[in-house]
C-alpha cells in the first residue's frame, strides 16, 4: 500500500510552525500554500527551517534548463532548508547541500515534470492586463474622454528557469474624447496604437523578431501609419523581478495623412523594453522605440510609454502611466508631439 505524503512544514524563529504544501522558491523567498491562508510568499530571512515530505527540483543559479530535459539530470529529493542551506535527500544517491544563493529556482516535483513535458498551446500561458479609464462632464461644456489599453504576453515556456523558445506580444492603446459647447465647433481627440510581435530565441538571451505596428493620431494629422519590422534582440537582464530587452532591426513604414502627401519609408528600428517588479506588487512597465528613415531623413518618429500598476485586490490594480509619441513630419498646422496621461484600473490576466 502506498502511503500518502505528509504535509510540508515551516518553522519560524519564534517557534511557530506552519503546515501546508511547498510550491516554489527563488534564492530570496518561497511560496507556500495552506488551507487557511491560501498561497503566501515568505522571505527566507524569516524562516528558521523548511522541511518537505515530497520531492523538490533545484535549478542551480546561472542555468537555463532545456525543454524536455531528462529529469534525472536535475538535482531532486526531499528538501530541508536551514541556515540558508538547502539539503536534498534522494536515496540511494548521496545527500546534496546547496547554498540558497547558488539557486535560481526550486519547484515541487509535479510542477517541474509538467513544465518540462508541457506541450505548447496558443490558448494558454497568456499574461498581461486590461486597463480602462473614463471622464464625463455635463455642464456649459460637455466633455467625454475614454482611455483603454490591452497588454498581453505569451512566453513559451512560461517558467523563467527554462530556456526560452518563443514569445508573442500584443499591445493596443486607445484614447478618445470630445469637448462640445453650444454654437462652438466640437474639439475631438482620437488616438490608437496597436502592435503584434513574435520572438524566436536561438540562445538563452538572443532572439530574432518580426512585428507589425498600426498608429492613428487625429491630433497629429496622421490617418494611419503601418510599420513592418524585423531584426535581432538581446535580453540583457532577466531575473524574477527585472527584465530588459534591447532590439534593432529594419522597418518599412507607410504613412497616410489627413491632408498632404503620403509617405513610403524604409528605415531602422531601435527599441528597448524594461519591466521591474517592486515590493507590495508594484510593477513598472516601460517601452521606448525610435524609427529613423533612410530615404527621408526628416521623417523620423519615436514612442515612449510607461505604466505603473499597484494591486488593490487579487485581480484588480490601480494604474497610472503616460504615452508620448513624436512625429517629425506631420502636416502643416499639426504639432509634432502628442502626450497622453492615463489614470485608471487594470484587470490582471495570469
Amino acid at each position: 500500500m502506498v502511503m500518502a505524503e505528509g504535509p510540508d512544514t515551516i518553522l519560524f524563529p519564534n517557534g511557530d510552525k506552519l503546515s501546508g504544501h511547498f510550491v516554489s522558491a527563488t534564492d530570496k523567498s518561497m511560496k507556500f500554500k495552506t488551507d487557511a491562508l491560501g498561497e503566501i510568499t515568505v522571505d527566507w530571512s524569516k524562516i528558521k527551517e523548511l522541511r518537505t515530505s515530497g520531492k523538490v527540483a533545484v535549478i542551480p543559479k546561472g542555468h537555463k534548463i532545456p525543454k524536455r530535459v531528462a529529469a534525472d539530470t536535475i538535482p531532486q529529493g526531499t528538501l530541508t532548508v536551514e541556515n540558508q542551506q538547502a539539503l536534498l535527500v534522494a536515496p540511494p544517491r548521496p545527500e546534496q547541500t546547496i547554498p540558497l544563493t547558488n539557486t535560481t529556482a526550486m519547484v515541487d516535483q509535479p510542477r517541474f515534470e509538467e513544465a518540462v513535458e508541457h506541450a505548447p498551446n496558443i490558448r494558454h500561458d497568456w499574461t498581461g492586463a486590461v486597463t480602462v479609464g473614463a471622464t464625463l462632464v455635463e455642464a456649459t461644456q460637455n466633455n467625454r474622454t475614454f482611455t483603454g489599453a490591452i497588454n498581453l504576453v505569451r512566453a513559451e515556456p512560461a517558467e523563467a528557469w527554462l530556456s526560452p523558445l518563443t514569445r508573442t506580444i500584443f499591445d493596443f492603446t486607445a484614447a478618445y474624447g470630445d469637448l462640445s459647447q453650444p454654437h462652438t465647433p466640437t474639439v475631438r481627440t482620437s488616438i490608437f496604437h496597436g502592435d503584434v510581435e513574435e520572438d524566436r530565441y536561438f540562445d538563452h538571451n538572443l532572439f530574432v523578431f518580426g512585428r507589425t505596428d498600426f498608429d492613428h493620431n487625429y491630433s497629429q494629422g496622421l490617418a494611419l501609419q503601418q510599420a513592418y519590422s524585423g531584426g535581432i534582440g538581446w535580453t540583457a537582464i532577466q531575473t524574477a523581478d527585472e527584465e530588459l530587452d534591447l532590439k534593432a532591426g529594419v522597418s518599412y513604414l507607410q504613412q497616410q495623412f489627413q491632408v498632404g502627401p503620403d509617405e513610403d519609408l524604409i528605415g531602422s528600428l531601435f527599441a528597448e523594453h524594461f519591466r521591474r517588479a517592486f515590493k507590495r506588487g508594484l510593477v513598472l512597465d516601460q517601452h521606448l522605440a525610435f524609427t529613423p528613415a533612410w530615404n527621408n531623413t526628416g521623417a523620423y518618429s519615436a514612442l515612449f510609454s510607461a505604466l505603473a500598476t499597484m494591486p488593490v485586490s487579487k485581480r484588480i490594480s490601480a494604474s497610472t502611466g503616460l504615452i508620448d509619441t513624436f512625429l517629425n513630419d506631420p502636416p502643416s498646422g499639426f504639432q509634432k508631439n502628442s502626450f497622453q496621461f492615463i489614470l485608471g484600473f487594470s484587470y490582471l490576466i495570469k
